[in-house]
C-alpha cells in the first residue's frame, strides 16, 4: 500500500506538491470514487483515474467500443477480432469483450479484464438492460409490441422476458429500438424471426448506463470515473 500522492508522483504525474494540489482540486478517483485526502492508501488492486482516465497503475482497464460490421467478438480468431482494434499503448494481455455481438451486429461492447464485473452484467439473474436499433424486413405493427410486451418465446425451453419495443418506422423494412434484459444467442435475431420476421441490420445502442455518444464506428475510449461507478452499482432500477 502506498499514499496516494506518492504513488502519483512516482508516475511522473507532477512533483508532491503537484499532485497533492490535484487531488485537492477532486480530479483524481479510486475504484470510481473521488478522493480528497493525499495520504490516501492504494494497492496495486486498486483502479486509479485521473481526470476521468485510468492510469496505467491500474489493475483494471475498462474500454467502450463502437464494434464495427465483420469484427469478431473474440480474443483470438483468423479474422479480425475487437482486440485488434485496441491500440499498442492501451493493450492488455488478459483483455476481452463482455459478451458478444454477432459479427455482422455492430455498435457497443465493452471490453475490460476485470472478471468479476463481466460476471455481474452478464449474470442472468442481474437483468441488465441492452437497447438495439434495428431495421426489420416486414412492417412492425403494435401487434407486436404488445407480443413483445407479454414476452416471447423462441424455442421450445426459452421465453424471452417482457420486453420494450418502439416503432420509428413502419414500413417495408421497419426502423425500430428493442430493450431487452437477458443476452441469449442470437435472442434479438430469434425474437423476430418468431413473429414471422427478419432482422436486417442490428446495432447495440446501450448496455446499463453505458450509450455510445460521439464515439465513432471502429473507436474506443475509457469508461470515465462515472461511468465505472454507475456500472459496478447492482441496482436493477438502472438503465443499461
Amino acid at each position: 500500500m502506498k499514499r496516494l500522492d506518492k504513488l502519483l508522483a512516482e508516475l511522473n504525474f507532477g512533483s508532491r506538491k503537484e499532485v497533492k494540489e490535484m487531488i485537492k482540486k477532486r480530479r483524481v478517483s479510486v475504484n470510481g470514487k473521488l478522493v480528497v485526502a493525499a495520504d490516501f492508501k492504494v494497492s496495486s488492486a486498486d483502479t486509479l483515474m485521473i481526470d476521468g482516465k485510468i492510469t496505467a497503475h491500474a489493475a483494471f482497464v475498462y474500454y467502450l467500443l463502437n464494434k464495427p460490421k465483420g469484427v469478431i467478438s473474440s480474443t483470438k480468431d483468423s479474422q479480425q477480432t475487437v482486440i485488434d482494434l485496441i491500440k499498442r499503448e492501451d493493450f492488455r494481455k488478459d483483455l476481452f469483450p463482455v459478451g458478444r455481438l454477432d459479427k455482422n451486429t455492430t455498435g457497443l461492447l465493452l471490453l475490460t479484464n476485470d472478471g468479476k464485473l463481466a460476471h455481474q452484467l452478464l449474470s442472468p439473474k442481474k437483468h441488465v438492460e441492452k437497447e438495439y436499433f434495428a431495421q426489420i424486413k416486414g412492417r412492425v405493427t403494435q401487434k407486436e409490441v404488445t407480443q413483445f410486451a407479454a414476452g416471447i418465446k423462441i424455442s421450445s425451453d426459452f421465453t424471452a422476458m417482457p420486453s420494450e419495443l418502439v416503432i420509428l418506422k413502419s414500413a417495408e423494412i421497419s426502423e425500430i429500438t428493442l430493450v431487452i434484459h437477458e443476452g441469449k444467442f442470437h435472442q434479438v435475431k430469434r425474437m423476430f424471426q418468431a413473429v414471422g420476421m427478419e432482422v436486417v441490420a442490428l446495432e447495440r445502442i446501450r448496455m446499463k448506463n453505458l450509450t455510445l455518444t460521439q464515439l465513432k464506428r471502429g473507436n474506443y475510449r475509457p469508461l470515465t470515473a462515472a461511468e465505472l461507478e454507475d456500472l459496478k452499482s447492482d441496482s436493477r432500477d438502472l438503465l443499461l
